[in-house]
C-alpha cells in the first residue's frame, strides 16, 4: 500500500497507445442534441455516456473541445441523449463527422421538449444541463434527467474505432 504522500511520477503514455487501449472497450453510442438560443440545433455522436446518479436521475456525457458543437453545449440549458441502434449508423456517422450539416438529412423528430431526437432511439433522455467539468481536451457534461421515452431493439456498440453490433 503506497503511502499518501507519495508522489506518482507522470508516465508517458503515447496518445496513439492509450486511444488503441481504450478502443478495446466496448460501448453504447448516443446522439446528443440541443439548440443554440438562436433556435439552431446542434449535436455529436458519443460513445463515453453512462449515468451518474439514480437519485435523482443523472448522467454525464463528454464532449471534445474541438468539436463543432462544444461552444453551443458550453452554453446550453437542456439537451436530449438517443440511444442508438444499429440503424442508426449512418446518423452516427454523420453527427461524428466534423463540418457536416448534421441536421439536413433525416431520421430525426422533435422531442417533447422541444430538442431534435434520434427517430426509432432505444430510449431517449430530456435532461437540464447539471454541471460542466474541463476535463484535459473535454469536456464533461452531466445533466439531471426530466423525460424517458422508451424504444424497442438492440443496441450499436463502438468497438477498436468502429461501429458495430452484438452477435
Amino acid at each position: 500500500m503506497m503511502d499518501q504522500d507519495t508522489e506518482i511520477p507522470d508516465a508517458a503514455v503515447a496518445p496513439e497507445e492509450f486511444r488503441v487501449a481504450m478502443g478495446r472497450f466496448p460501448s453504447g453510442v448516443v446522439v446528443v442534441t440541443t439548440r443554440c438560443q438562436d433556435g439552431t440545433p446542434r449535436g455529436f455522436t458519443a460513445s463515453s455516456f453512462c449515468s451518474v446518479s439514480l437519485e435523482p436521475p443523472m448522467v454525464l456525457v463528454c464532449l471534445a473541445n474541438s468539436a463543432d458543437s462544444a461552444t453551443s453545449f458550453a452554453r446550453c440549458d437542456r439537451f436530449a441523449v438517443s440511444v442508438l441502434s444499429p440503424v442508426h449508423r449512418s446518423l452516427a456517422e454523420r453527427f461524428a463527422t466534423k463540418g457536416a450539416d448534421k441536421f439536413a438529412s433525416g431520421g430525426l423528430r422533435i422531442g417533447p421538449g422541444g430538442l431534435p431526437t434520434v427517430e426509432r432511439a432505444l430510449s431517449e433522455l430530456d435532461c437540464v444541463a447539471h454541471a460542466r467539468h474541463p476535463a484535459g481536451d473535454h469536456t464533461v457534461l452531466i445533466g439531471r434527467v426530466t423525460g424517458v421515452r422508451l424504444g424497442e431493439g438492440s443496441p450499436m456498440d463502438y468497438y477498436d474505432r468502429s461501429f458495430r453490433t452484438l452477435a
